[in-house]
């Protein structure tokens, strides 16, 4: 039987996010791991399975190869919890997932990736990494206030929305070097939804 084929970063918070709704949902895959400078990655760029040149990427049975992480979230959570049934709530979930990629992940991520690559130290200017800082406690402090407001960001139950924002969040203090005693509400939220039954940490066996 055919299954699905998931080309991931390991350390990417974008492809973690496909790992982890995979395990949370108990669904079968190959996973091709192709690390951040590592000749995998090249081989998968020169071979055609990234048609947006950019991991993740999600082969379906059929051959059909599925770009962009949370484009394979909503894809995947079809027919799950994951994916809530009423419009509005799936209306305000997708704005979250907007978020994360459009503000959240260009600073929170990048940070990261500036401390933890060490092609990109260069980049790692006192000025900008000061910037990046005082940007990425904005948006924590905005997902902060809105878990105040109950366990999950749509209320009493997980949603994609909580996923998407949760794989560069959880680790927004050890590789991006953000104060995360700054934010409770998030740490609360991040130790729920680790709680989740078939979860699976960044970093298996670390």
């Amino acid at each position: 039987m055919k299954t699905l084929t998931l080309y991931s970063m390991p350390s990417s918070g974008n492809s973690y996010k496909i790992r982890l709704l995979l395990s949370l949902i108990g669904r079968p895959y190959r996973h091709v791991p192709c690390e951040h400078g590592a000749p995998e990655l090249d081989a998968a760029q020169a071979e055609g399975h990234l048609p947006l040149g950019k991991l993740p990427a999600l082969h379906l049975e059929d051959g059909t190869i599925l770009p962009e992480s949370n484009a394979i979230l909503w894809y995947l959570a079809q027919g799950t919890e994951w994916l809530p049934d009423d419009p509005l709530m799936q209306s305000q979930m997708l704005a979250w997932m907007f978020f994360e990629q459009n503000r959240h992940e260009p600073v929170i991520a990048v940070r990261a990736s500036l401390r933890c690559y060490p092609d990109r130290a260069a980049g790692a200017t006192p000025e900008r990494m000061a910037q990046l800082l005082d940007e990425g406690y904005s948006i924590l402090g905005l997902l902060e206030r809105a878990l105040e407001a109950g366990p999950f960001l749509l209320g009493r139950t997980a949603s994609l929305a909580d996923l998407a924002l949760y794989a560069y969040t959880h680790s927004a203090g050890t590789r991006g070097g953000f104060d995360m005693d700054r934010f409770p509400a998030i740490r609360v939220w991040c130790n729920r939804i680790a709680a989740l039954p078939g979860y699976e940490p960044l970093f298996p066996d670390a």
